[in-house]
């Protein structure tokens, strides 16, 4: 799945690994009979979500970093689908097409204005020479940890809530497990931030470091468009996607009754 920033913003955040996600959900009507396949599937996306998180820690590479990070989102999604929250799952889905699309067209300007290189470890000091690239490269890292009130914050904390409110043994397993691996979400974010942009530089070619340019007006445009759904989204689409009553998917989401959680989610304890 390697690629220029521009097909992995495509393909990570929008079409090709989330494509499995979606079928799961269009695929509700069967799983809604196979309980057993269920609970699997909450064990495998909780573990994937988990050692995804793991593995992003210790990458040096700018793109690896974002990658695992999509990676362990998707676990997210799917153990969210196998909590019969399957428009939780979608719902994740679209605010992480945002904020995923954001982080990684800014990693590539920080690779373009510093000549291609990706390793995070000959980087640093960008803050002040690329303070656009470093405003979009924080928005969205924010919102990938669910920061209050942007995007990632009303579905990833809607997917846990789900997983606390199913009030058994496993669920109560997974909601510690996505919970730790939210906090380890912020670990390797603000671990990326930091040596891209605030450590000091380890620009070692002197030739690269007098190139570090920001990006141009017309590079700039999607980010900008990226960065307002990273904050908005979630706050526009959550009552479309998951509020009690909605209509939006009609019959193309089927929940059985004993499964149908998303309002006990509303209403745990705080």
């Amino acid at each position: 799945m390697e690629g220029p920033t521009p097909v992995s913003a495509l393909i990570h955040a929008a079409t090709m690994v989330t494509a499995g996600v979606f079928l799961i959900i269009r695929c509700s009507p069967i799983f809604e009979y196979a309980p057993s396949v269920l609970t699997l599937m909450v064990f495998v996306g909780a573990i994937t979500s988990f050692f995804a998180a793991t593995t992003a820690i210790v990458q040096n590479d700018i793109k690896k970093v974002i990658a695992y990070s999509t990676c362990s989102q998707l676990g997210y999604m799917v153990f969210a689908c196998g909590f019969s929250g399957y428009s939780a799952g979608l719902f994740h889905l679209v605010n992480h097409a945002f904020f995923k699309a954001l982080l990684f067209l800014s990693a590539g300007a920080v690779i373009h204005g510093l000549s291609d290189e990706q390793d995070i470890r000959r980087m640093g000091g960008l803050a002040k020479i690329m303070p656009f690239t470093y405003t979009m490269f924080l928005v969205g890292s924010l919102a990938l940890i669910g920061f209050p009130f942007l995007s990632g914050f009303y579905s990833k904390d809607l997917i846990l809530e789900i997983a606390y409110s199913k009030f058994t043994v496993n669920s109560h397993f997974v909601y510690w497990l996505g919970s730790i691996t939210a906090s380890l979400t912020g670990f390797y974010s603000f671990r990326l931030i930091y040596l891209v942009f605030f450590n000091k530089t380890n620009v070692i070619n002197l030739t690269v470091l007098r190139n570090i340019h920001e990006i141009s007006f017309g590079m700039a445009i999607p980010l900008m468009v990226l960065c307002f759904g990273s904050i908005f989204s979630g706050y526009f689409f959550k009552d479309i996607f998951v509020g009690p009553g909605t209509d939006f998917f009609k019959h193309t989401i089927q929940v059985s009754v004993t499964n149908a959680t998303l309002i006990n989610a509303e209403f745990i304890p705080v």
